[in-house]
């Protein structure tokens, strides 16, 4: 069924009652699994992942584990719940997206990790997703970053992360169609999207990854919206640290 985009001009509000700038419910929790070295739970609007760290672990002796001789190696795995979508199916270890999310998500954190006190050592992370609509490789990023905070491993800052997209497909070619902040699933699979992460408050893009097409006309529209969205995110996300810690040192106390 296609996407009726007629009410975005009419009314100002999308599909599901947000305006064109508006994330949905972001919500966050730390330490949700206490086996793992570090874990969170996130939610962006009906979008669920799990993210566990372990590590730094020193790697196995011989072959190519461990890491390099002078940094820590970051690896990533994702697991897809068969119910995580409309259609129930498992996505196999040679699913092309997920290798290519895994690779994504991989070099953005090899590039913001204090890896250099680490050598010798493998830091894993393993994210579940349970739930998809949309942003999923946003949630992934922004899953990741409290789940290594919780580890206790440095890094230069937060990567926050958000979608944003076009209200007109690029086939109706029209230069003037404005630009949305955090897609939802059905957006997604009619309007062109692109997702970004930035560090921290900074305008310093480290992840921008785009699979449609669009006018380059709308290009700089789509990512200054992203953008500013991602400052929202780190803003939550700050928020969901400040108060783990905040919990910990009350538990300290007592």
């Amino acid at each position: 069924m296609p996407l009726d985009t007629s009410t975005y001009s009419l009314a100002l509000l999308r599909l599901d009652g947000r305006r064109w700038n508006e994330l949905r419910r972001l919500t966050a929790q730390m330490r949700t699994q206490a086996a793992a070295d570090g874990s969170s739970y996130l939610e962006m609007g009906n979008t669920k992942v799990i993210c566990t760290v372990t590590g730094p672990s020193e790697g196995k002796t011989g072959g190519s584990g461990g890491g390099a001789r002078d940094r820590a190696s970051v690896e990533v795995s994702i697991s897809v719940a068969g119910f995580s979508g409309v259609d129930r199916k498992r996505s196999g270890r040679g699913d092309k997206r997920l290798s290519e999310m895994q690779s994504t998500i991989s070099s953005a954190f090899s590039q913001t990790l204090f890896t250099h006190l680490y050598p010798h050592s493998t830091i894993s992370l393993s994210l579940h997703i349970l739930s998809q609509d949309g942003s999923l490789l946003a949630a992934c990023l922004n899953a990741a970053t409290l789940a290594l905070i919780d580890a206790g491993i440095p890094m230069r800052d937060y990567i926050c992360a958000c979608t944003a997209g076009s209200t007109s497909s690029y086939s109706s070619n029209d230069e003037k169609a404005d630009p949305l902040l955090d897609l939802n699933g059905m957006e997604e699979q009619e309007l062109p999207f692109l997702t970004v992460a930035t560090v921290g408050a900074s305008d310093d893009v480290v992840v921008l990854v785009m699979e449609t097409r669009v006018q380059v006309g709308r290009l700089e529209g789509m990512l200054a919206v992203g953008v500013d969205g991602c400052k929202q995110v780190r803003e939550i996300l700050d928020g969901v640290v400040r108060e783990r810690g905040i919990r910990m040192v009350e538990g300290s106390k007592m």
